[in-house]
């Protein structure tokens, strides 16, 4: 029994290192570009509603982590999907990784959020430029097993978080400061992932 359940751990052991060797297909660019699509709508009804987040920041924050849900949502149940038909034997291994890289940054968010709404309500005019930057640090954690233009999509939202922050508490915080930065943003790793997985494809070919 110990030599099988020792050779089990091995197998456990290898897959899981091909897991994290391997490239990732399970993000879907459709739904990618239907939540950075989503972005831009959520900014264009703020702006339209005139919801900022200095006089009503319940109804923004509800706005934004509204979205948020629904794309984690709507992103989880196609990525569990493709990973299972696409990486078969090795799914739940490259879906493990792929949640280790990114689940920091998005717990991090969700921590960051409630603390300064519940201790710091004054710094609010920060969240949007921190959730950018907390976002790019979940991308550059996955470039390892994601296309390689994917590096420049963290860039992006590094970019627009540090440019948000810049802008300083005096300026009022505008509806796109989020639905340009991560409209964009997802509509970039949409078109990466997209390019990516073709040219992946072309390479298998072309080797086979």
């Amino acid at each position: 029994m110990p030599d099988v359940r020792e050779a089990l751990s091995e197998i456990r052991s290898i897959r899981g290192h091909m897991a994290r060797s391997i490239e990732f297909r399970g993000y879907g660019p459709i739904t990618l570009a239907s939540t950075g699509l989503l972005a831009i709508g959520i900014a264009a009804m703020q702006k339209l509603w005139a919801i900022d987040l200095e006089h009503q920041p319940a109804r923004f924050l509800a706005m934004w982590i509204g979205a948020a849900a629904v794309s984690l949502t709507f992103i989880g149940i196609e990525t569990v999907a493709r990973t299972r038909r696409i990486h078969s034997v090795l799914a739940t291994q490259m879906m493990h990784s792929a949640v280790e890289q990114f689940m920091p940054s998005i717990v991090a968010g969700i921590l960051l959020t409630a603390v300064l709404a519940h201790a710091a309500p004054q710094s609010l005019w920060m969240l949007p430029g921190l959730w950018q930057i907390l976002f790019s640090l979940g991308v550059f954690a996955s470039c390892r097993f994601l296309p390689h233009g994917t590096f420049w999509v963290g860039l992006w939202y590094l970019a627009t978080g540090m440019a948000c922050l810049a802008v300083g508490p005096n300026f009022p915080a505008s509806a796109w400061e989020m639905g340009i930065s991560f409209g964009v943003g997802h509509l970039l790793v949409a078109g990466v992932l997209q390019f990516g997985y073709r040219r992946s494809n072309e390479e298998s070919q072309a080797q086979g």
